[in-house]
């Protein structure tokens, strides 16, 4: 329907500029004839014509106006020889022969010059005034009301006919045009149609190749950026529900066994009278503990979402990370120590500094020398580097432990991502850390990342602008 609208319209159109093209055709034939009219007087041809400078002798005939304006005057007499000649000659002959000077009246008006021939009676002679051609365009109607009725109808049969096909050949080239043009158009309009209908009905992955390099070419790679883009926002929404879902069980669970194990063990106190303290002393412990695990987990859930939050702002210093490093890491020694861990420090002996929330950098650390310390075996090596590259502080927290899995790597940074698969107490923390860890570097203009393909052990590196 699009498609045949559009054609009538652009044959329409067609059909206006047809009649304007014919219109304009009329005008122009007119006005060259108007045009013609205005400077005939003016021209050499008009000025000096044979009537005007004939006599009955020839020899009294004056033709140097005629010479000086670059014509040329020849007298022919009865014996067809060219008794006089002054200037311009496209004669050619002192004599003709009867063929000869018949030939030259019928082809003069196919040369380009103008011939004004002239007989005259009394002298028996003919006069020929000859001028260079400036411009001839020969278009004339000849009508005379004595001619014969039969031949003027025929010739007018002729004529209708000619004029007739000439439209009819026109009008067809003017509708052929037209289709081609509304086709070039209605194609890849009807394709782009098509995706977009694709897109309604939910494949974003349609894509059109109109295969132009016009206006369309463009329309065509907007509509392509339109439909990765489209695709990308409607990917990245269904991972973010996703995630947002799998969050929500994540904390579901996390929550349900300490919650579960507070609300059995105080039953159990409330039923049981006759326990021993010592019983009581250890269900108690135990609802403590699950207790305090819950109350991590919401105040990291409540930290988490703050971070998020448009009002979250650091209190930042300047600070030497250098020796800020020394003494994080020297509280840091004892806790290694007590866990089995070696350790290896290459902290450079200049001031490097940076903008620093003290507290909240140092969690960055606490996290990261935690998780080292939670999930490798006594002996592990932790090992901190610091160097300086392109203004920006490289810090890297190294183990040599267990590493992590690849199928984890990717995702370590989401909430409830434990290099620990098993989610339990015993080995696991509640998932938020390196979550947390990463947002708060995040904030202060640098990054958090996991190093790939590490040969043994996992290696974080913290970037932050130096000043």
């Amino acid at each position: 329907m699009v498609k045949r609208k559009l054609s009538n319209q652009f044959l329409g159109n067609f059909l206006v500029m047809f009649l304007l093209t014919i219109m304009a055709t009329v005008f122009a034939f007119v006005l060259l004839s108007l045009s013609s009219g205005l400077i005939s007087d003016s021209l050499v041809k008009n000025r000096f014509t044979a009537s005007s400078i004939i006599r009955e002798d020839y020899r009294q005939i004056d033709a140097s106006a005629v010479v000086e304006s670059g014509g040329g005057v020849q007298v022919v007499d009865k014996e067809y020889r060219v008794v006089y000649s002054e200037g311009l000659d496209t004669i050619g002959k002192d004599e003709l022969s009867t063929g000869e000077f018949t030939a030259f009246l019928t082809e003069s008006r196919s040369r380009p010059y103008h011939y004004d021939i002239l007989y005259q009676p009394e002298g028996e002679f003919w006069l020929i005034v000859t001028f260079p051609t400036s411009i001839r365009i020969d278009f004339a109607v000849v009508h005379n009301k004595e001619a014969y009725s039969g031949d003027m109808t025929r010739s007018g049969l002729v004529i209708s006919a000619v004029v007739l096909i000439y439209l009819s050949i026109l009008a067809l080239l003017t509708f052929i045009y037209s289709r081609i043009t509304a086709a070039g158009i209605t194609i890849p309009l009807k394709k782009l149609c098509d995706g977009t209908k694709l897109l309604r009905e939910g494949d974003y992955s349609a894509r059109v190749d109109l295969r132009l390099k016009n206006e369309f070419a463009e329309l065509q790679d907007t509509f392509n950026d339109m439909a990765a883009r489209i695709e990308r926002e409607v990917s990245l929404r269904k991972k973010s529900e996703e995630d947002r879902r799998r969050l929500i069980l994540d904390i579901s669970h996390d929550l349900k066994n300490p919650m579960s194990s507070i609300q059995g063990y105080a039953e159990l106190l409330l039923d049981k009278r006759d326990m021993t303290e010592r019983e009581k002393g250890e269900y108690i412990e135990i609802i403590l503990n699950n207790s305090k695990r819950s109350n991590k987990l919401l105040n990291e859930l409540f930290e988490l979402s703050q971070m998020d939050s448009p009002e979250f702002t650091l209190r930042s210093e300047r600070t030497d990370l250098c020796e800020y490093l020394r003494q994080t890491f020297g509280e840091i020694i004892p806790q290694l120590e007590r866990a089995g861990f070696g350790y290896e420090f290459d902290i450079p002996e200049e001031s490097v500094y940076a903008m620093l929330d003290k507290d909240r950098f140092g969690r960055i650390i606490q996290n990261l020398v935690n998780n080292a310390i939670r999930y490798n075996p006594q002996g592990t090596t932790v090992a901190v580097n610091l160097l300086v590259h392109d203004d920006k502080a490289v810090i890297d927290i190294s183990d040599d432990g267990i590493g992590i899995p690849a199928h984890i790597a990717q995702d370590i940074f989401k909430p409830f991502v434990r290099a620990d698969d098993s989610r339990n107490s015993g080995t696991g923390g509640s998932g938020l850390g390196l979550s947390i860890a990463k947002k708060i570097a995040e904030a202060h203009g640098g990054d958090l990342t996991l190093l790939p393909n590490v040969d043994k052990g996992s290696t974080f590196r913290i970037t932050i602008p130096t000043v």
